[in-house]
């Protein structure tokens, strides 16, 4: 049972909207739409080495992205919205599954499933909060305009509505909608894109659904007339020199190359907990105008990031001896009984 006065957090990314959106910032404008035509076949059973290299510069950090939810209080669900046989949404099931996040299976029903994360996401999301009266808080991770009238209608029932989108592809409009909206380039954690154009000298990137459509009505004129369509695509260069990746590259059941689970090395955990711990700091100063913040609130902010946090797993007695033992990384102010902690000041090079 949830006590008086708990925030509780639901989640919901429109994983496609994300992906897409994070990769046109990276690699320009429409990017994402012409790289997968030429990239990958319709049933994206072949994916092009250079397109799959594309993905891996633009990824989502969907950590970070949960980490900030999490600051708002503790997450009850968290769902994911996408076709997950596609290669390049499979590449981040590992990282999603290791978070504990509901990956809802959308199976498309035509050339491209126009709306069909927005409308099972809008429908679940209403449907929790009858469910789930407790829930004080709904997160949505996406920029689409489609969204504002499920933000309208969480603060109508009285919920407190953040949105998370990517910087040149969110509507002003869903940001007026929502009780607060923040960029995914402003999380803590998220490495600003190099050379990356600003939106604000720019006409924004039009919304997925658009590109959904021009998409849709591509593969629509090739299906009417394959001769031509193939005559098109001899015709465009370096297409036909496109080497296909091995065959177990070819499984969209199977990640991108170099997101394998099981080539990855274990982790030192006093690393882990040496980055779990700052980010935590991170998120707790960037809500509060105060630097100093109280031991016990990092370490719950801490065991909602990561519930396995122990510091007596790590081998200290209490939390404050986990604290002086990152001095390098934090200070501490024990001159009075409300122990308070901050990130160290760096000198400046």
């Amino acid at each position: 049972m949830a006590e008086q006065g708990e925030t509780r957090v639901a989640v919901y990314l429109d994983f496609d909207n994300i992906v897409i959106s994070r990769y046109d910032q990276v690699h320009g404008r429409n990017s994402f739409q012409r790289d997968r035509a030429r990239g990958a076949s319709t049933a994206e059973r072949v994916v092009d080495p250079a397109f799959a290299a594309r993905l891996q510069a633009a990824t989502v950090d969907i950590g970070a992205v949960i980490d900030f939810a999490s600051s708002f209080g503790t997450l009850v669900l968290t769902r994911a919205y996408a076709d997950w046989s596609a290669s390049v949404n499979a590449a981040y099931r590992g990282q999603l599954v290791s978070r504990a996040v509901d990956l809802v299976q959308l199976f498309p029903t035509a050339a491209y499933a126009k709306n069909g994360a927005d409308i099972r996401l809008a429908v679940d999301a209403v449907e929790d909060m009858f469910r789930l009266p407790d829930l004080s808080h709904v997160v949505i991770v996406a920029g689409d305009s489609d969204y504002i009238a499920l933000a309208q209608r969480c603060r109508r029932l009285g919920r407190y509505v953040v949105g998370i989108g990517v910087a040149g592809s969110t509507s002003r409009s869903l940001a007026a909608a929502c009780d607060e909206l923040v960029t995914y380039d402003d999380l803590p954690g998220i490495a600003a894109v190099v050379g990356a154009v600003s939106p604000s000298v720019t006409t924004p990137a039009p919304a997925v659904d658009d590109q959904a459509e021009a998409e849709a009505a591509t593969e629509a004129e090739a299906a009417a007339g394959p001769q031509r369509g193939r005559r098109r695509r001899r015709s465009e260069p370096g297409l036909d020199q496109q080497p296909p990746l091995e065959p177990e590259h070819g499984d969209p059941n199977q990640p991108l190359p170099d997101q394998r689970l099981d080539d990855d090395p274990p982790e030192d955990p006093q690393a882990v907990a040496t980055d779990l711990l700052e980010r935590a700091l991170r998120l707790g100063q960037g809500k509060d105008d105060d630097d100093w913040l109280h031991n016990s609130a990092v370490k719950t902010q801490m065991k909602r990031m990561d519930p396995s946090f122990s510091e007596r797993a790590l081998g200290f007695r209490s939390f404050s001896d986990f604290l002086r033992s990152r001095d390098e990384l934090v200070d501490l102010d024990e001159s009075s009984t409300a122990r308070l902690v901050r990130l160290a000041e760096r000198p400046q090079p």
